[in-house]
C-alpha cells in the first residue's frame, strides 16, 4: 500500500454517512475538502479532535472548508459516541475499512505504543471531558490521516499520523485555505 501525495488527483470516495444519506467526494468539486480518517468510535483522542473540528466549524467553514470524517467503527457505534456530539459534518462508517484502503491509512503497533506515552496528557484530559474508551471495532493500532483537497479534486495536503492521536494542526489547515482562497491553487502533476 503506497501513501498519497500531494499534487495528485484525490481517489473517488462514495458512501453513506453513519445516518444513511448518500456522501459523495464529487459532490464537494469546487470546494476545498478535509477527509479526516479516525480510528474507532470510542476512541477517546479521536472523539476530542472531533469536538476541536465542531468547535472550529463554523470559523472554518466561513474561511470556504467542507468537512468529511471516516470511522472504522459500524454506525451504531459512531451514533453511540462520535453521533453525540453532533458533528455539523458528514460522518461516514468503513467497517470494511474500503476507504482506508483506497486511501493508504496505516496501522501501527510502534504508532500506537508512541502515545501511549507522548500523549498521556492528551488521553487523561479525553478522560476528564468525558471521552471514555469502549468497544474497538477494527484495528486498534490504526493511524490517523488527514488529506486537504482542493477545489479542483486535487490533493492540496497530505497527513499521515506519527501515533494515534496525531491529526494535521488546525493552523496548518488554515494556512493552507488562506492559499487555496487567494488562487495559489496546485494543479496537479
Amino acid at each position: 500500500m503506497s501513501r498519497l501525495v500531494a499534487n495528485t488527483s484525490a481517489p473517488k470516495l462514495e458512501s453513506l454517512d453513519f445516518l444513511g444519506q448518500p456522501i459523495s467526494l464529487s459532490a464537494y468539486q469546487g470546494r476545498v475538502v478535509l477527509l479526516s480518517f479516525y480510528r474507532y468510535a470510542s476512541c477517546p483522542l479521536c472523539n476530542m479532535r472531533m469536538a476541536e473540528l465542531i468547535s472550529s466549524h463554523e470559523r472554518l467553514s466561513d474561511q470556504g472548508l467542507s468537512i468529511i470524517a471516516v470511522f472504522q467503527s459500524p454506525a451504531s457505534a459512531i451514533a453511540r459516541y462520535v453521533g453525540r456530539q453532533d458533528a455539523p459534518f458528514p460522518i461516514i462508517a468503513d467497517p470494511e475499512m474500503i476507504h482506508y484502503r483506497e486511501w493508504s491509512v496505516e496501522t501501527s503497533w510502534s504508532g500506537a505504543a508512541k502515545a501511549a506515552f507522548a500523549r498521556l496528557g492528551q488521553v487523561l484530559r479525553a478522560f476528564r471531558g468525558g471521552y471514555l474508551p469502549g468497544a474497538v471495532e477494527g484495528p486498534l493500532h490504526r493511524m490517523p490521516a488527514d488529506f486537504l483537497i482542493a477545489p479542483s479534486g486535487i490533493i492540496d495536503l497530505v497527513y499521515y499520523g506519527k501515533d494515534v492521536g496525531d491529526h494535521v494542526p488546525l493552523s496548518l489547515i488554515e494556512e493552507r485555505l488562506n492559499i487555496l482562497n487567494n488562487g495559489h491553487l496546485r494543479t496537479g502533476a
